[in-house]
């Protein structure tokens, strides 16, 4: 006889409409001009999804030199530099920008604030694609990257009176809060984004398991190691109360020492997970218990992206 466990599935979960739309942008760029279609950078932070593009014609490189002159390219969904769109002008290259809208928005803003005149403070991590992508939008010096409440602490401003910032998309939101709560102190009249720059569904998913993560004897999280915004999903289930929260890439690398003793567990995946992924671990969840499913959903989403006009119609 099977042991019961309680599954608490966590919703929303998986692919955002960012992420949607990049891989939609892959898929199009193809069957409109055929494989192979290079793609500069993972398009979204996943291997399965990055595996199953190969298998249909993608080419992911690391940079545009790696990309003959007469194939189209994709700029993945964390967004480039401005330079790496100039160069692909300057080859003459036919390419496609798939950009998550909500990035390219915070790039927008940071002209927005050079153009006045102000001091750019970034919320974001070192190295991540994003980040690069977002401090590559101005001059080298432009952008002050600031990481953590120590940076907020430690920074010296030129002109306290006239600073602005912006932040990466797929931070903590309690996190950022902590870092913004100290700017503010020092910078009272910062000016701050007309609208979050941490998107809606990365919001969406840290609320979803706040809702379940008191529950859980164990959290898992469907989602690759370099995906910015499942890491932070596994923070965010250990801080609201998770007993343990793990990092999961598929049922292939569940740990089953892990539910040893655990009767209820807590399930989601990040923006960058397909939903076939959630669905294979609750397969092998059933395989081995007698699983009681409750879904616990905290909004629903109904954002949709559209494709560049290019890929509109196919053919």
């Amino acid at each position: 006889m099977l042991k019961p466990l309680t599954l608490l599935l966590a919703s929303p979960r998986g692919f955002c409409a960012g992420v949607d739309r990049a891989i939609q942008i892959v898929e199009q760029a193809i069957a409109k001009h055929g494989a192979p279609v290079y793609v500069r950078h993972e398009i979204v932070h996943n291997r399965h999804v990055v595996e199953r593009l190969e298998r249909m014609g993608a080419v992911f490189v690391d940079e545009l030199d790696a990309c003959p002159d007469d194939r189209p390219v994709v700029f993945s969904a964390h967004g480039v530099p401005k330079r790496v769109p100039e160069a692909a002008k300057a080859r003459n290259m036919i390419y496609l920008d798939a950009t998550c809208p909500l990035v390219s928005k915070v790039h927008i803003e940071a002209e927005r604030h050079f153009a006045r005149g102000r001091e750019i403070l970034l919320i974001g991590h070192k190295g991540h694609p994003e980040v690069i992508g977002t401090m590559g939008q101005l001059a080298d010096g432009a952008i002050t990257l600031i990481e953590t409440e120590e940076d907020a602490h430690a920074y010296t401003a030129k002109n306290p009176d006239n600073i602005a910032i912006v932040t990466q998309t797929t931070l903590s939101v309690d996190d950022t809060a902590g870092i913004i709560a100290v700017l503010r102190r020092r910078f009272p009249s910062m000016a701050m984004p007309h609208k979050e720059d941490i998107c809606y569904a990365t919001t969406n998913r840290q609320a979803a398991i706040k809702a379940i993560a008191k529950k859980c004897d164990l959290l898992l999280v469907i989602g690759s190691h370099n995906s910015s915004n499942s890491l932070r999903l596994v923070e965010v289930g250990k801080q609201a109360g998770a007993h343990e929260s793990l990092l999961i890439a598929s049922a292939e690398h569940i740990n089953w020492d892990k539910l040893d003793g655990v009767a209820t567990l807590g399930l989601s995946a990040g923006a960058s997970a397909p939903e076939n992924l959630t669905d294979g671990v609750i397969a092998a969840l059933k395989a081995r218990y007698d699983v009681t499913i409750k879904q616990v959903e905290v909004t629903k989403e109904d954002v949709v992206f559209r494709l560049p006009r290019s890929l509109r119609e196919v053919g």
